[in-house]
């Protein structure tokens, strides 16, 4: 065994000296590597799986190289004067070292399969062979490559910079001014170039993106949308997500064929960030729509909050049309051309902004209708859409005094009334599911049946989050670095393997990752919730002679449609 070990020890010696690879390094970048295989929150194909067990193993390298560099003087002098051990002897004790990282590398990639098996089996999904998990190795060596190159370009131009600083000063002043100078001018690099060159890009091709035709290449010929003939907003203008929203949901034929004759055409109003040069004015133009298309008259105004790139979820849309048998005025406004995602790290104040000034505008307008005739006043937000929702109020009370109900549709974790209510809950309920307020004004739901319960203690008006375990949007957070969340620490919600656990920093970069695949699984699962909405609108407008499966009937016509 000792020989065995001795000969594994050399090999792995002869690979590490032939590609100049640092010994610490090396076995903090395996540790991340076996971490980055415990599941997560969403099952991975093997592309995907290799690619993120490839950044935490390079990230771990890169850790490894830094402690080493810093540790190894420290080292040398605590360990002065201890007996060494012989030649045999190291390569015994690591040849055991080597053949511990191999095995421990082998069990991960056992145990890594047979959890992602898993999670495909929780979100209803084929689950893949066990042998092909295999080829995330190579793609985890050839990110890891990339990375080790990185760490040596940062390692070479962190002793160029001490060099240049040890011809005027003492070694240690030259150390801690080499790393400073290096650490100060990346950290200003990444900076500027996450703050203003890449959503500068970024805003650049999305302008040309949202120039781009959605929902056909020409207007709707009704007055009851926007960017019509009649309108006050151009069709131009109203960008691509803009365009797409007016020109879809359900005709009076489908609304008719699913709840009879007695329906309306729905109102839909929109106004794109290229209709008016600020956000109060979209808000103000946006109200003279209202007026236009005679909101007054329907017996529901729905304000949406809007996502980066103006998008309306058309599946939410549709539901509430349905719900309220077309009887609607649905309005929405533009605030930015930016993917959510964008807009989530460098826009959120324009969020707030815009959603806020296009409620308080609307809420001004119902408000100076015959209160006996008035519409009910409701809001929709969906993702980065509720933080610009929650943000145009100061909590739950001015929520409820200002509107007839609420629906939150995978709320982020800076939402700023979440939060509050998610901190708040009643005692014992768990943090993907709470209950708050023993469920008087607002409830959470993943699945229909989450909102079954008990109705008549559920007040109006009823605000409704959609929100599911397995959804890295609303559980991602800096803070899951370094702090176990609740949700963690409490039994796994439905879709969650119950193998997940915690670890600082590679949690919060396997939940990083996750987002990258939030919309790529079945409804109730990840971040996708169009088994649920139908269901929540049901709940918020309580239309009458409503059955179950009247809302099993319309899910499934919205999922055909």
């Amino acid at each position: 065994m000792a020989s065995w070990a001795a000969g594994a020890w050399t090999g792995l010696r002869r690979l590490v000296v032939r590609l100049r690879l640092d010994l610490t390094g090396l076995v903090v970048g395996i540790l991340f590597v076996c971490l980055s295989l415990t599941p997560s929150l969403l099952p991975r194909t093997w592309q995907a799986q290799g690619v993120i067990s490839g950044l935490l193993g390079s990230i771990g390298y890169g850790i490894g190289v830094v402690a080493a560099w810093l540790g190894r003087p420290l080292w040398r002098r605590l360990s002065r004067g201890w007996p060494r051990a012989s030649a045999r002897g190291r390569a015994t004790r690591n040849g055991a070292l080597a053949a511990a990282l191999t095995g421990l590398l082998a069990v991960s990639l056992y145990f890594g399969s047979s959890w992602q098996r898993s999670l495909y089996g929780l979100v209803g999904e084929p689950v893949p062979g066990r042998l092909g998990y295999l080829r995330v190795l190579p793609v985890t060596v050839l990110v890891v490559a990339a990375g080790v190159t990185v760490v040596r370009a940062i390692r070479a131009l962190t002793g160029w910079a001490i060099r240049k600083a040890g011809q005027l000063v003492p070694t240690i002043p030259a150390t801690i001014t080499g790393v400073t100078v290096v650490v100060l001018f990346g950290a200003v690099g990444a900076d500027t170039a996450l703050r203003v060159g890449f959503p500068s890009l970024a805003s650049s091709m999305a302008a040309t993106t949202n120039d781009a035709t959605g929902g056909g290449d020409r207007p709707s010929v009704s007055p009851n949308r926007s960017g019509a003939p009649p309108s006050l907003v151009s069709w131009d203008s109203l960008g691509r997500e803009g365009r797409a929203f007016v020109a879809g949901g359900p005709t009076l034929a489908q609304l008719r064929a699913f709840d009879g004759a007695d329906v309306k055409e729905p109102i839909r109003v929109y106004v794109g960030l290229e209709s008016t040069p600020t956000v109060t004015d979209a808000a103000d133009l946006a109200v003279r729509e209202l007026e236009r298309t005679d909101a007054a008259a329907r017996s529901v105004i729905c304000v949406v909050a809007t996502t980066g790139t103006g998008w309306v979820d058309p599946y939410a849309a549709a539901a509430l049309e349905y719900v309220a048998r077309g009887d609607t005025a649905i309005v929405a406004t533009q605030f930015s051309y930016l993917p959510s995602w964008i807009s989530f790290l460098t826009e959120r104040e324009r969020v707030a902004q815009a959603t806020r000034a296009l409620f308080e505008r609307v809420y001004a307008y119902w408000s100076t209708l015959p209160a006996q005739h008035r519409p009910r006043l409701l809001l929709l937000g969906e993702s980065l859409g509720s933080l610009g929702a929650e943000s145009a109020f100061r909590g739950l009370d001015d929520l409820l005094a200002h509107t007839d109900g609420a629906l939150f549709i995978g709320p982020t974790h800076s939402n700023p009334l979440w939060t509050k209510l998610e901190a708040n809950r009643d005692p014992g309920s768990p943090q993907v599911l709470p209950v708050v307020g023993s469920g008087q004004s607002v409830r959470f739901a993943s699945r229909p049946a989450d909102l079954a319960a008990p109705a008549d203690t559920w007040r109006p008006p009823r605000v409704v989050y959609l929100q599911n375990p397995s959804d890295p949007v609303t559980w991602w957070s800096p803070s899951l670095a370094f702090t176990r969340p609740d949700w963690l620490e409490e039994p796994r919600g439905y879709d969650v393997q119950p193998a997940m656990r915690w670890y600082p920093v590679v949690s919060f970069l396997q939940v990083t990752a996750d987002l990258a695949l939030a919309q790529r699984v079945p409804t109730t699962h990840g971040h996708y919730f169009h088994g649920a909405i139908a269901a929540a609108w049901v709940a918020i407008v309580q239309p009458p002679h409503w059955t179950e499966a009247t809302t099993t009937s319309l899910t499934r016509r919205l999922d055909q449609s």
